[in-house]
This record gives C-alpha cells, structure tokens and sequence, in this order.
C-alpha cells in the first residue's frame, strides 16, 4: 500500500509539470497573438514571455525533482 501511494504521488509530480508545459504554451500562444496585434511592443512582449516561461519552468524542474526523490530515495 506504501509503495502505491508513493508511486501516485510521483506520478502527481510529473502531472504538475505536464500542466506547466501546456500552460507555457499558452503563454506562448498569447504572446505570438500580442504581437500580431502589435508589432510595436514586440521587443517588451518577448521578453516578458521568456521571463515567465522560465520562472514557470523552475516549478516543472522542481516537481520532476521530487517524483525523481520520490521513486529513487524512498524506493516506490
């Protein structure tokens, strides 16, 4: 039962950082449609996209390392 419940929450781990990839791509989505409506600010809009898809990806680098912790150091 312990080594099932481990292995359900890695595998909530890595779900966290499949959700951050999608939701990177819809910052990327957005920022591509900004700039199509605005061409002017494409310089501010592209580097804030990069901002917050690199801050956002810390939280898809942090839940793979956990499920890593999970499954190698307590054995699931």
């Amino acid at each position: 039962m312990e080594k099932a419940l481990m292995a359900f929450a890695a595998a909530l781990c890595v779900l966290g950082g499949c959700v951050t990839g999608i939701m990177e791509g819809k910052v990327a989505v957005k920022a591509v449609e900004s700039i199509g409506k605005n061409p002017d600010a494409a310089d501010k809009i592209q580097s804030m996209a990069i901002i917050g898809a690199a801050i956002s990806e810390t939280c898809a680098i942090y839940c793979l390392l956990v499920a890593f912790l999970i499954i190698f150091i307590l054995g699931a």
